[in-house]
C-alpha cells in the first residue's frame, strides 16, 4: 500500500514550483555546463566537468524525490478543517506548563514543517502528542531536553491558501 503524505495546498504548490524550476531551468543549465566543461578536453582532470556531473546527479535525485512526494500527496485545504480537535492544518496555541509562555504552531506535513515559521510536522513527537486534543487538554511529550507539558489554549483553522 502506498503511504500517503499529508500536505497543505500551499505546500503542494511550493513543491510543484520547485520541480518545475529544476526541470525547466536548472537541468538545462547543468547540461550546458557539462557541454562547456567537455570542450576543455581531458575529462579525468577536469574539475568543472566533475562538479557539473555531481550537480546533475543532485538535481536528478531531487526531481525523483519531488515526483514521488507529489505522487503520494494527500492535499488538504487547511482553511476548511474542523477546529473541534487538533488535526492536520489546524493552528494550535499551547501554554508551556513550566514557563507559562504561549507558543503557536500549525500542524503540517513533514515537507512543510518549519518551527521558525510557526509550523511543526504532524509526525514529530510534539505533533503526534497534539493530534486529537481539544481546548483545555494537557499535552505531554518527550523532547531531547526531557518531558515537557503543555495545555491546549486555542485551536483555529489554518489560513486560506
Amino acid at each position: 500500500m502506498v503511504e500517503r503524505i499529508p500536505m497543505s495546498t500551499n505546500g503542494h504548490q511550493k513543491l510543484r514550483d520547485e520541480l518545475k524550476n529544476l526541470e525547466r531551468v536548472q537541468r538545462p543549465d547543468v547540461v550546458k555546463a557539462i557541454e562547456v566543461a567537455r570542450a576543455h578536453g581531458d575529462l579525468s582532470e577536469n574539475a568543472e566537468y566533475h562538479a557539473a556531473k555531481e550537480r546533475q546527479g543532485m538535481i536528478e535525485g531531487r526531481i525523483m524525490e519531488l515526483k514521488d512526494k507529489l505522487g503520494r500527496a494527500e492535499v488538504i485545504d487547511c482553511s476548511q478543517v474542523s477546529t473541534g480537535k487538533a488535526v492536520f492544518g489546524t493552528v494550535v496555541t499551547l501554554m508551556d506548563m513550566d514557563t507559562e509562555e504561549e507558543v503557536t504552531y500549525q500542524l503540517l506535513g513533514p515537507e512543510e514543517a518549519d518551527v521558525k515559521q510557526g509550523s511543526i510536522s504532524v509526525l514529530s513527537p510534539l505533533g503526534r502528542s497534539i493530534l486529537g486534543k481539544e481546548i483545555g487538554d494537557e499535552v505531554k511529550t518527550k523532547t531531547p531536553g526531557g518531558l515537557r507539558e503543555f495545555e491546549v489554549v486555542d485551536i483555529t483553522a489554518g489560513e486560506a491558501e
